[in-house]
């Protein structure tokens, strides 16, 4: 069993999204953990699955258009305007698939901290002890598919990713400025990251295809696995294009 570490793709909203939940569902290699980096055609935002679409739109910046996805996992609303966005799968029965969702988030983040601190970004994940974090920001224990209500003081930091760290989340060693977040679907298939680093709150100069690779190295390690570049799988494509249209419709987006 190998890391599958798939090619970079470009995509509207919808189409990453899509992809995503399709890498979790619908795998050639069921076994086999994957990770994929990818980009946006252009301005993008998405959402988390129980967030209040009346709340969403509060918070879109005024006078512009941008494409805009519901996840299909939990979290908060997401700027990719400018940021680095990464999906991880890991399958059923996996050891890290295995752990609380608040120690498979933190071991992930582990990684992604560690990456950053080899170009000397002071980054680390925050520490501190809850007795429960809500599912609201890319926090670690977001709502389950379909389930869960959005968090009461939605209209406030919490509704948005980026303005406030939660635990476990990428932040600055000193500042506590928060860097990365992520948000998690968990189903009989295994466990679905949908992550997101804002470049802005980097703090320094870096070199995206060293992070990259320190990345997936730091990810090899976690899952005690080789990573291995593997081509594009085989998914059917009259599957994703019915998902994405799905994903681009208004009672997806507005159904909350």
């Amino acid at each position: 069993m190998n890391l599958e570490i798939l090619p970079t793709r470009t995509g509207g909203a919808a189409e990453n999204m899509a992809t995503d939940f399709l890498l979790l569902q619908r795998y050639p290699h069921a076994n086999a953990p994957r990770f994929r980096h990818y980009g946006w055609h252009g301005p993008a935002f998405t959402f988390g699955y129980s967030q209040k679409f009346s709340f969403i739109q509060t918070q879109m910046p005024a006078g512009e258009r941008f494409d805009t996805c519901r996840r299909p996992t939990g979290g908060g609303l997401v700027d990719h305007r400018d940021d680095w966005t990464y999906a991880l799968v890991i399958p059923r029965g996996h050891p890290l698939e295995e752990l609380r969702a608040t120690q498979s988030y933190r071991e992930v983040h582990e990684a992604l901290a560690a990456a950053l601190r080899a170009q000397g970004i002071s980054a680390v994940t925050k520490q501190r002890e809850v007795e429960r974090v809500a599912p609201n920001a890319l926090s670690p224990e977001p709502a389950p598919w379909g389930q869960g209500a959005p968090p009461s003081n939605e209209a406030g930091p919490a509704g948005v990713c980026f303005q406030r760290a939660e635990i476990f989340d990428v932040v600055h060693e000193r500042s506590g400025e928060k860097i990365a977040g992520a948000a998690q679907k968990r189903n009989k298939n295994g466990l679905l990251f949908q992550g997101s680093i804002w470049r802005p709150a980097v703090g320094g100069p870096i070199d995206w295809e060293k992070f990259y690779d320190d990345f997936v190295a730091e990810l090899a390690k976690v899952l005690a696995l080789p990573a291995t570049r593997t081509p594009w799988p085989d998914i059917a494509e009259d599957e994703l294009s019915a998902l994405v249209g799905h994903y681009s419709t208004p009672e997806w987006n507005e159904f909350r």
